[in-house]
This record gives C-alpha cells, sequence and structure tokens, in this order.
C-alpha cells in the first residue's frame, strides 16, 4: 500500500488533532462521558499510530473518514446553540444525528469490522497485529453504541418538545453550573437590598420624617422639606 503524500498530511493532522484533545481534557468542561472521551481518544491515537506504521493505510483513512462525516456537522451545530440560532441548531443537529447513527452503527461495523475480523482471516493468519487493531476497534464500537444511545434519547426528546434540549452528557456541566450560582447570587443579593429598603423606610416612618429622597438639598447645605 503506497503512501502517498495526500495520505501522510491527512494522517498527520488527525493525530495532531487528538493528541489536542488529549493535552485540553484537563480544561475542558468536565461532562458525563469524560471517561468514555479519555477512551475513545487513546484508542485513537494508537488505532492512527499502528495503522501508519503496519502500513494499514486503506482501512485506517476508512475509518478516520467514518468519524469525520458526522463530525463536520457537529462542530456547526455546537457553534449555533451557543449563538442561541435554535432553529438552525435544531436542524443541524438532526442532520448530525442521521449521518452519525448510520455510519457509526451501519457502515463502521458492516464495512470496517466485517473486513478486519473475518474476511482478514481468508488472506492471511491470526497475528498480533490482528488481535490489537480488532480489540481497539470493538472498543470503538462500543463507545459508538453508548453515544448513539444518548442521541436516540436526545432526538426523542426534540420529536416530543419541538426543539433540542441541552446536551445529554452536560446534566452537570460547568458552565451550566456557573450561570446557576451567578444568578443565586443576584437573587440573594436583590432579596438583601429590598429586604434593607424596607427596613430603612419603616425605621423613618417611625421616628416621624420622611425618606431623604423626598427632601432638596439647598446650595448652602441645609435641607428643605416639600
Amino acid at each position: 500500500q503506497p503512501l502517498q503524500p495526500s495520505l501522510f498530511w491527512y494522517y498527520l493532522l488527525e493525530l495532531s488533532f487528538y493528541w489536542s484533545l488529549v493535552f485540553t481534557l484537563p480544561f475542558d468542561v468536565k461532562r458525563k462521558d469524560f471517561k468514555e472521551q479519555i477512551v475513545h481518544h487513546a484508542a485513537t491515537i494508537f488505532l492512527i499510530s499502528f495503522s501508519y506504521c503496519a502500513n494499514y493505510i486503506r482501512i485506517g483513512t476508512l475509518v478516520m473518514v467514518i468519524h469525520d462525516a458526522s463530525d463536520c456537522f457537529l462542530e456547526p451545530t455546537k457553534i449555533f446553540n451557543y449563538m442561541k440560532w435554535k432553529k438552525t441548531c435544531d436542524s443541524l443537529f438532526m442532520i448530525f444525528s442521521a449521518v452519525f447513527l448510520v455510519s457509526r452503527l451501519v457502515i463502521f461495523p458492516y464495512t470496517v469490522l466485517y473486513n478486519t475480523y473475518y474476511y482478514s482471516m481468508e488472506i492471511f493468519q491470526p497475528f498480533f497485529g490482528y488481535y490489537f487493531m480488532n480489540a481497539l476497534l470493538i472498543i470503538l464500537q462500543l463507545l459508538h453504541v453508548f453515544w448513539s444511545c444518548l442521541i436516540i434519547h436526545m432526538v426523542y426528546k426534540f420529536i416530543l418538545q419541538g426543539t433540542m434540549e441541552k446536551d445529554m452528557r452536560s446534566d452537570t456541566e460547568e458552565s451550566d453550573k456557573d450561570e446557576e450560582r451567578e444568578k443565586i447570587r443576584e437573587k440573594e443579593k436583590n432579596g438583601i437590598t429590598y429586604f434593607s429598603n424596607i427596613t430603612s423606610n419603616n425605621y423613618i416612618r417611625r421616628n416621624g420624617s420622611e425618606p431623604l429622597n423626598n427632601r432638596t438639598h439647598l446650595t448652602n447645605g441645609h435641607v428643605k422639606e416639600r
């Protein structure tokens, strides 16, 4: 399998991208699938590196293209979600869900796993690379099933409610927590201000005088009653 320059740069780009995800994980928002993300990134890096070193270029590029097919819809969906463009976000989410489910649950097992697990045995005898690569591919497939269940649940909610709810992985997202804390602080601050205004007004009335804002200040420093 000759390595073309375009495939070399494709491998280099994919490998650097997943390494960057690993390096930024400690600083990223901690979601419910944080451990699954670590397993996915590790398996992907091992697969890219091993397929390149063992010259499994065809199967390696096929796996990367299948994964990139849905990711190109996922990132714009996130962007429009942050921009509060709900209709555009919902439309892209439905397209992403369809591409993800078809590519990860249909094309990947019937095109990739079948060839690496069954068809390769008609040509070669089992060896280390056969077990190692298929083990990592099966791990990816299990992760596909896990994320597909979350996506199907979100699609089901979307059909019932007519709008996409927040990410099922992000029920405890740190950004949401920060917003909730800020709202609680604002409510507490408003409550304290309101309480202090009520007590001060009551105190003024009990002493038979008017609030200061009902008085007019003169230039000489004296106060004239309205």
